[in-house]
């Protein structure tokens, strides 16, 4: 009896060990996640069939050996104790509108004179944008105000305003025509996007392969817009 206990323990130890050879949990940011993941996310699907993807869109830390998250991606400028993790895209910001506001933007000071989005819970201001182009103090116009980079970027597409935008938020509405960059100045933040995993475990293989097919799925979106492929930090 013992012995065939401990053979069907050894079973489903196994069967659980396949199961998370096969099953890859990637926590991210909401916005990265529905603004440029999840609409590829049937290509890498495509190219590893036999891999299961779970996200978990999430902007709190997650503790990586603490929990069955197999890569994070985040946002900020590193650092982080007790984990391993390798920048891949730039974190710059540079204004971007609708393409029929653009017409009344020539100089930044015009931009005292249009509606700029602006969202309540950003941690990078349009002053740094402003100071790194020489307009520092520039009084903005009103416009409307959400909680959400995503609510942002829906509002910049309809035409309610400028916004300040970054590579991986803009990338897609910039390169078919949704959005135009109505001036040619970025501005460096100091923050990255980052992959995350444990420092303690060897990084798996369905890890590996995720990242290089995110890097170059990034590559070949920020090549489409103009200055934007000088970003991607990884080969």
């Amino acid at each position: 009896r013992l012995r065939e206990g401990f053979r069907q323990l050894a079973a489903a130890v196994d069967l659980a060990g396949e199961r998370d050879a096969n099953r890859l949990t990637v926590s991210v940011a909401p916005v990265f996640a529905s603004k440029w993941l999840v609409p590829r996310l049937q290509l890498f699907n495509q190219l590893h069939p036999g891999l299961q993807v779970r996200i978990e869109a999430t902007v709190a830390l997650v503790d990586i050996d603490a929990s069955d998250v197999d890569v994070a991606i985040r946002v900020g400028q590193g650092g982080w104790p007790g984990v391993k993790a390798t920048a891949f895209v730039g974190q710059t910001i540079f204004p971007v509108c609708h393409p029929g506001l653009a017409a009344d933007l020539k100089t930044a000071r015009d931009l005292g004179r249009v509606p700029i989005i602006r969202d309540a819970n950003s941690v990078i201001p349009w002053d740094l944008w402003l100071k790194a182009t020489g307009n520092k103090g520039l009084e903005l116009g009103a416009g409307p105000t959400f909680s959400d980079s995503s609510l942002c970027l829906d509002a910049a597409i309809a035409g309610q305003g400028v916004m300040m935008g970054w590579p991986i938020l803009a990338a897609d509405p910039l390169s078919d025509g949704r959005l135009v960059m109505p001036f040619a100045e970025k501005a460096a933040t100091g923050q990255f996007y980052w992959f995350v995993t444990s420092a303690t475990r060897k990084t798996p293989h369905k890890v590996k392969v995720f990242c290089d097919w995110l890097t170059a799925e990034l590559r070949a979106s920020l090549d489409r817009v103009p200055g934007l492929a000088a970003e991607i930090l990884l080969p």
